[in-house]
């Protein structure tokens, strides 16, 4: 049976530095990856305190740039970015703060690209069908229904 190597706490507080580096993490996800080191609590506390001390974890800044690249990338909704801010344990506060990161202007010009270009290759004659297929893939993606229905119904009645 193959033995794990065993490393000290700084050199796991160093691994977990580099983590943190290569992208933006929340606390849930580096309390995760300390779980494959088997960390007694107290050494999983100190790490933790000496990674937000340095700034290398930060929140905030993770809600920040998760919605913006969200958004920007793989164009979700607000709902969308909410609720997955949530299941990674993230304020409230934090998440409100994300959000304004997305510009009103943008984000509706982003749901009428999305739409008209789901739109052109829906290959539904029928305007119903047609215009509850948008409707459900914009619910996938996170959008507000009232927003969805304005923009599919001046979309498909164009």
């Amino acid at each position: 049976m193959l033995q794990k190597p065993s490393f000290t706490v700084n050199q796991i507080k160093r691994k977990l530095e580099q983590y943190c580096i290569y992208q933006d993490r929340c606390h849930k996800e580096v309390e995760q990856k300390m779980k494959e080191y088997k960390l007694i609590p107290e050494a999983r506390e100190l790490i933790l305190l000496d990674l937000m001390k340095d700034n290398f974890l930060n929140e905030e800044r993770f809600a920040k740039s998760f919605a913006r690249g969200k958004f920007r990338i793989k164009n979700w909704g607000k709902q969308r970015i909410v609720r997955e801010l949530k299941f990674k344990d993230i304020s409230t506060y934090n998440i409100k703060s994300a959000l304004k990161e997305i510009d009103d202007e943008e984000y509706h010009t982003t749901i009428y690209r999305i739409t008209e270009n789901r739109n052109a290759v829906i290959s539904e004659s029928n305007i119903h069908k047609r215009k509850q297929k948008l409707i459900g893939f914009l619910m996938r993606k996170g959008f507000e229904s009232e927003l969805i229905y304005k923009v599919v119904n001046e979309i498909v009645s164009a």
